[in-house]
């Protein structure tokens, strides 16, 4: 007879504290398998063999494996798709139940229907549980009922709702009689899973208190060390949400407001499906003729524009995986208004080069840059690279970190001259949308 399991399954949330799954996993009768898919749905798609994110999550599992083995368990890999890992399981357990941490895009909804549907016919149940958001998309709500659609009041609704709500931790003792016993388990070499190692820098697993008491001061000049860059731990989920929105409630109001639009771009995906499809939020603005130059968007991608600030931040992305938050408002505002590319592209790019890749808020960033989005800004607003660098990086310190050659004959002619490229940005953007939004 087989024996009887429940089976934890690991996501978007690589962690064995504070973690909302794993603490009600723990607490039912039947001892617990944690479960890791190196999923081939997602791998496959992934062009650079040293991938860092992926290297980053292969760490981050062995480093759980090591923890889990002091009670004589260990995590259960499988590299292929979800439903193989499952398949496989099945044949060696009866599973009892699945707990997990719901993941609100487009892919997750379809992954996680196929394995709901597969372990109820095996006569399991499926429990998924809030653990990447503070508010999922049904908790924050107009008085009828209705998704917002603009920040503002969502922000005010999520406050005065945290005001009621009392951030707690999920407390896990781990203890061996709760787990299944996987003895001799190994995990495979990065290798075999189709990467190499990354030599690029992961930014640390650090709340950095002083950075966040001072953030509304510090976060919108590039050259300042003056964000968290904690987006690839919220990302795999290798820091708690819950811990990091009491620091932040506590010290900063402004950094809060960051996790808010967090939160709030994740309950768009999941009031609004065509989003997450690819469309535009203001479908209209799927109407706009994009020119979709495919050498302007190259030199973009280089960092070749012959506007500073933007290659400095497109070549801060391709050396480092990360770019400063305002430059990315300043570099996709460039593509979708300087250069008419269509805002997907961009989003692309960034879904690929990205370290703290995450769709609901690089799609919401994206669109609104590009105007389509919800709470967006307006189609006529256009920014000025030039007043922008004024602004944010006035003695040229972080352009001139990623553009040496600023001052040089090397540095390119701009791409687009930025009057001519504000009056054909209106011009395509009004034919569309004037008097219809």
């Amino acid at each position: 007879m087989k024996p009887e399991v429940t089976v934890m399954w690991f996501r978007r949330d690589l962690r064995l504290h504070d973690n909302a799954a794993l603490y009600h996993a723990l607490r039912q009768p039947y001892p617990v398998i944690p479960l890791f898919v190196f999923d081939t749905n997602i791998l496959n798609k992934l062009s650079n063999q040293h991938d860092a994110r992926v290297n980053f999550i292969y760490d981050t599992i062995a480093d759980m494996h090591v923890h889990l083995k002091k009670y004589n368990s260990g995590m259960y890999i499988h590299h292929g798709t979800p439903l193989q890992a499952f398949q496989q399981l099945a044949e060696k357990y009866t599973i009892k139940n699945v707990f997990t941490n719901s993941d609100y895009e487009q892919y997750a909804y379809e992954r996680d229907k196929i394995i709901a549907d597969y372990v109820t016919q095996l006569g399991a149940g499926f429990h998924s549980y809030k653990d990447h958001v503070i508010f999922d998309g049904s908790e924050v709500l107009k008085d009828d009922g209705a998704p917002y659609t603009v920040f503002t009041p969502y922000s005010r609704k999520w406050k005065a709702l945290l005001r009621s709500f009392y951030i707690k931790s999920y407390p896990i003792k781990l203890q061996s009689t709760q787990l299944v016993h996987l003895h001799n388990t190994t995990i495979p070499t990065l290798a075999s899973l189709g990467f190499l190692p990354s030599n690029m820098a992961i930014p640390p697993q650090k709340v950095d208190e002083v950075l966040i008491r001072h953030y509304d001061a510090q976060r919108n000049f590039p050259a300042v060390q003056g964000t968290s860059r904690l987006g690839l731990h919220l990302r795999f989920g290798t820091i708690s949400i819950r811990q990091l929105a009491a620091k932040a409630q506590q010290l900063n109001d402004t950094f809060l407001n960051e996790l808010i639009w967090r939160d709030f771009y994740h309950a768009i995906l999941y009031h609004f499906p065509h989003v997450r499809a690819g469309k535009s939020f203001k479908l209209i603005y799927d109407q706009i003729e994009w020119l979709n130059d495919e050498t302007a968007f190259e030199k973009w991608c280089m960092g070749k524009t012959g506007y500073p600030i933007v290659d400095a931040g497109m070549r801060e992305l391709n050396t480092t995986g990360f770019m400063h938050n305002r430059v990315r408002m300043i570099v996709a505002s460039f593509l979708t208004k300087h250069l008419l590319i269509d805002w997907r592209w961009g989003e692309a790019y960034f879904a690929e080069k990205l370290l703290d890749f995450d769709f609901a808020a690089n799609n919401g960033g994206w669109q609104w840059a590009a105007g389509s989005g919800c709470d967006a800004a307006p189609y006529f607003r256009i920014f000025n690279p030039a007043l922008q660098t004024e602004k944010f990086d006035k003695n040229l310190q972080y352009v001139r970190k990623w553009v040496p050659e600023l001052d040089s004959f090397d540095y390119p002619a701009p791409i687009i001259q930025h009057e001519i490229a504000r009056k054909r940005a209106l011009e395509v953007y009004g034919k569309v949308l004037k008097n219809k939004i």
